[in-house]
C-alpha cells in the first residue's frame, strides 16, 4: 500500500474529509468572477456599440465589488461562513438578478449604472472563503506542507473558471441573446454558493469573546489577594515589588490593528493592482481585435488559452515547492508574464500563433495568485486570514478594474494593435514594485 508520504499532494488533500466538497461547490459558485464583468462588456457593447460606455460600466461594477469585498472578509472571519453566507448569498443573487432583468429590458445608461454599483457591493470573495476553509484543514503541523499545493490548486480552479466563463460569455451573447451570459452566473452563485455554505462541518471555528463579571472587591479571596500584593509592594519602598499589581492585572481589550498595518502587505497589494490592469486590458483588446476581424464567434476559445495556461501553470506549481522566498519567485513570474505578453503582441494577427503564446503567458499567473496568497498567509493573523486574502482580492478587482475603463478609452481612439501593448507596460511596472516589496521584506525578516 502507497505510503501517505509518497502519495500525489493533490491525492492528499482530497483525502481530507469534506474538502471535494467544498473545494467543488466553491468553483461553481465562483462564477460570476469570470462572467460577470466580461458579460456586461459584451451586452452594453451590443446595445450601444461604445466600448467607453461597456468599459466603464465594467469598471464600475469591480470597483464596487473591491470597495465592499475586505468589510464581508470581517464579518465572515468575525461571525462566521455559515452565519453570514446565507444573508450575503441571497443579496448578492437578487441584486444580479435584477440588474440581468434591466439590462434585457434595456432601461437607461444612468438607472444601468445604480443598478450595476448595487450588485457589485452584495458581491463577496469566495475565492477567499475556500482557501481560508483550505488553511483550517490543513493548520495541523503534519499537514502544512500541503498548503502551497491547496492555493496552487484554487489558483487553477479560478483559471478553469476563466476557460469555461469566457467560452460560454461569448456563445451565450452571440447564440442566444446579448444579455443571457449574465442570467447563468447567477444561477451558479445561487446553487454553488447555497451548496458551499450548507457545509457547516468544514467552516473555519470562530472564536468568541465571553464577557466575564468582575469579582466582588469585598469578595474575601480578592481583599487577600490585594492585601498580599500591598505588602509586596510596601516592602520593596516604591509602591510596585517583585509581585502583580492590581493595577498590571487589569488589561483593557485593544481593538485588533487592519491587517493592513502589517509589514509587507501595502507593498504586495500595490503590486496586484497594477499587473492585474494587463488582464483585461489583454481581453478588451482581444475582444475588439476579434469583432474587427469579424471572427466574434472564435472569442471565447481565443481567451481561453490565457486561463488554459494559467491552470496548468497551477498544478506545475502546485506539485513541487520552489527554491527561494515567495518575493523572489513573483518578481521572476512577473518578468517572464511581461515577456508573454511581448510575443502575444507580435503575433496578434495569427489566431493560431496568439493562442499558443497566450498559454505560454498564462503559464505564470496562477503562480503570481498563489505566490501572494503564501506572502499574506506568513504575514497576518491567523484569526484575520480571511481578511487578509480579501484584500488580495480587492486589490486584483481594482487592477482589473482599471484595465478594462483604461483599454476601453484607448480603444475609442485608437485600435487594439495599441491595445495590447498597454498590458505589456502595466506588467513590466509592477516588476520594481515586487522588487521594493521583496527588499522591504528581507528587511523585516519576513
Amino acid at each position: 500500500m502507497e505510503s501517505r508520504s509518497h502519495r500525489s499532494p493533490y491525492a492528499r488533500l482530497f483525502a481530507i474529509p469534506g474538502a471535494k466538497a467544498f473545494c467543488v461547490s466553491g468553483a461553481v459558485a465562483r462564477l460570476p468572477i469570470s462572467m460577470m464583468s466580461l458579460g456586461i462588456v459584451l451586452a452594453l457593447n451590443h446595445m450601444y456599440d461604445n466600448w467607453t460606455i461597456a468599459g466603464t460600466m465594467s469598471a464600475a461594477y469591480i470597483l464596487a465589488v473591491a470597495a465592499v469585498t475586505p468589510f464581508y472578509a470581517r464579518l465572515f472571519d468575525r461571525f462566521g461562513q455559515h452565519k453570514v453566507g446565507w444573508v450575503a448569498l441571497t443579496m448578492s443573487v437578487a441584486s444580479m438578478l435584477v440588474f440581468a432583468f434591466a439590462a434585457w429590458a434595456r432601461v437607461s445608461i444612468p438607472v444601468l449604472f445604480i443598478l450595476v454599483i448595487v450588485t457589485g457591493c452584495t458581491q463577496f470573495s469566495f475565492g477567499a472563503l475556500v482557501r481560508t476553509r483550505w488553511a483550517y484543514a490543513l493548520r495541523k503541523s503534519e499537514d502544512a506542507d500541503l498548503l502551497d499545493a491547496a492555493y496552487a490548486l484554487e489558483a487553477g480552479i479560478d483559471e478553469m473558471v476563466f476557460i469555461l466563463g469566457p467560452i460560454l460569455a461569448a456563445f451565450l451573447a452571440t447564440s442566444v441573446s446579448p444579455v443571457s451570459q449574465l442570467f447563468v452566473p447567477t444561477f451558479a452563485c445561487a446553487i454553488g454558493g447555497a451548496a458551499f455554505f450548507a457545509l457547516k462541518d468544514t467552516q473555519p471555528l470562530v472564536i468568541e469573546n465571553v464577557p466575564v463579571a468582575p469579582a466582588s472587591s469585598a469578595d474575601r479571596d480578592v481583599r487577600a489577594a490585594s492585601d498580599n500584593l500591598a505588602g509586596a509592594g510596601a516592602a520593596d519602598g516604591d509602591g510596585e515589588g517583585d509581585g502583580l499589581s492590581l493595577r498590571q492585572l487589569h488589561t483593557r481589550a485593544s481593538k485588533p490593528r487592519s491587517v493592513l498595518l502589517c509589514a509587507g502587505v501595502i507593498p504586495l497589494l500595490v503590486v496586484f493592482v497594477v499587473f492585474n490592469m494587463s488582464f483585461n486590458e489583454f481581453d478588451v483588446s482581444v475582444t475588439a481585435m476579434m469583432k474587427a476581424i469579424g471572427r466574434e464567434q472564435l472569442l471565447g476559445l481565443q481567451l481561453a488559452m490565457f486561463a488554459l495556461g494559467s491552470c496548468v501553470g497551477a498544478f506545475i506549481f502546485g506539485s513541487k515547492k520552489p527554491k527561494g522566498s515567495n518575493w523572489q519567485h513573483m518578481v521572476v513570474y512577473l518578468i517572464l508574464m511581461g515577456c508573454g505578453y511581448v510575443c502575444c503582441r507580435l503575433a496578434m494577427d495569427n489566431l493560431i500563433l496568439l493562442g499558443i503564446f497566450s498559454v505560454i503567458s498564462g503559464l505564470f499567473c496562477s503562480p503570481l495568485f498563489a505566490t501572494g496568497n503564501l506572502i499574506i498567509k506568513d504575514i497576518v493573523p491567523a484569526g484575520r486570514l480571511t481578511e487578509g486574502l480579501s484584500w488580495v482580492t480587492t486589490a486584483g478587482t481594482v487592477g482589473t478594474s482599471f484595465g478594462s475603463s483604461l483599454a476601453g478609452m484607448v480603444l475609442d481612439v485608437s485600435n487594439p494593435h495599441v491595445g495590447l501593448l498597454m498590458p505589456i507596460a502595466t506588467t513590466f511596472a509592477a516588476v520594481p514594485l515586487a522588487v521594493l516589496g521583496w527588499l522591504l521584506a528581507r528587511k523585516h525578516g519576513e
